[in-house]
């Protein structure tokens, strides 16, 4: 089932997500409507508090970035085949020096901006069958994992930008706030206050 992808300005995006355990009830089910979520909205993450549920959980699918001939031949197989559920991820170290990369998000649609991440990172988590891994990853793939685990710390990627570019896209987040885009996937906006 395809989900309503919360938009910028709804508090659960702000919120630091809470840990779960193996008994979170239809956890199956979440997992596999956020994976018909992403697809649907072709993104390459989503997480749990994107679709309105404050909890550390999230998924990706970088595969599209895969065959992006600007990348490196160990990134580009570093992409292949990394379709994961994490579940209550803890980064463990990220290092290397920063670099850019144009971001975006879906709930910030039409927003893309260089944001610096550190090009590696050691993460745990659990996967969907409830076994723990700790796994290092480089390049695009930890960047992806790096937003996506953002989200559960109730970071989103426009906080990470200068004061000038964040009030340069403040128009911008306003009306994606009030609704005011347009988008080809399902979206549920903030509720907005009613004038008296």
């Amino acid at each position: 089932m395809i989900l309503p992808i919360v938009a910028y300005g709804d508090p659960v995006l702000k919120k630091k997500a809470k840990a779960i355990n193996k008994d979170y009830p239809k956890l199956k089910e979440l997992i596999d409507n956020m994976w018909e979520t992403m697809y649907n909205a072709y993104g390459v993450g989503l997480a749990a508090p994107q679709v309105g549920l404050p909890i550390r959980l999230f998924v990706i699918d970088p595969t599209p970035f895969a065959e992006d001939e600007d990348l490196s031949k160990e990134d580009r197989d570093q992409l292949r085949d990394l379709k994961k559920v994490f579940i209550n991820a803890q980064i463990e170290s990220e290092t290397g020096d920063e670099w850019a990369f144009n971001e975006g998000c879906l709930s910030i649609p039409d927003v893309r901006e260089d944001v610096f991440r550190k090009p590696e990172i050691t993460i745990s988590y659990y996967d969907e069958n409830w076994v723990k891994h700790q796994d290092t990853f480089t390049g695009l793939a930890a960047r992806v994992i790096q937003h996506e685990y953002d989200h559960i710390e109730g970071i989103l990627f426009t906080d990470k930008l200068s004061s000038l570019k964040k009030r340069l896209i403040k128009g911008k987040l306003a009306n994606i706030s009030k609704g005011k885009i347009k988008i080809d996937y399902r979206m549920r906006f903030p509720k907005q206050k009613i004038a008296r």
